[in-house]
């Protein structure tokens, strides 16, 4: 086995065995879940940072339907935090920086945008430095994104959110996505999740 597999599988086993340890916590859950507009219309995505059909995913439907209906009324857009290794928990971390929404939409656009460039090898150092630069191309100062990735209570809301969704969905891949309480399993593209979407008006 090569050396970059067993750290890949080394920052598994940790982060798995975190959300074990945070288990006994999880009555916690859904603190960390972001959303984007309002509206009886509840679109729900079950994400990793680190997943390329998650950002598929954001890019090319939910930024255009946040476009198309942000001052609408109609719909509320649901990130909710569900990271399968350790660089998707820490720039999940580096999101929960941001106080405002709007922000943190933006950090999970550039986020995606630039998934290809950040969420390579297996030096975690070198993970968080690149994520920590999206960040503070968005306004957050370092010292602020070091507080974020070092707190214990913000990794526990993190990973209380994906054991709960986990719990409640069976989350079995991602992005995992709800219209209102229906599951979509339709084409990830822009038209056929609108038409699903609008049957909820």
């Amino acid at each position: 086995m090569s050396k970059f597999l067993k750290i890949n599988l080394l920052i598994k086993y940790l982060l798995i065995l975190t959300i074990l340890i945070s288990v006994s916590s999880c009555d916690q859950s859904g603190k960390a879940e972001k959303k984007f507009g309002s509206g009886k219309v509840i679109v729900k995505v079950f994400s990793s940072l680190t997943c390329p059909h998650c950002a598929n995913f954001h890019l090319k439907v939910i930024v255009e339907l946040k476009k198309k209906y942000n001052n609408s009324s109609q719909v509320e857009f649901k990130h909710v935090s569900f990271p399968l290794d350790l660089a998707a928990l820490n720039a999940e971390k580096i999101m929960y920086c941001f106080n405002n929404n709007e922000k943190r939409f933006d950090f999970l656009t550039e986020i995606y945008k630039n998934q290809k460039s950040w969420a390579v090898g297996s030096d975690i150092i070198l993970i968080n430095d690149s994520i920590k630069k999206i960040g503070k191309k968005l306004g957050l100062e370092s010292t602020k994104m070091n507080k974020c990735l070092e707190d214990d209570k913000i990794q526990e809301e993190i990973l209380n959110e994906r054991i709960s969704a986990q719990k409640k969905y069976k989350i079995s891949s991602t992005p995992t996505i709800y219209i209102n309480k229906k599951k979509y399993t339709g084409k990830h593209e822009f038209n056929a999740f609108e038409k699903e979407m609008v049957k909820e008006f």
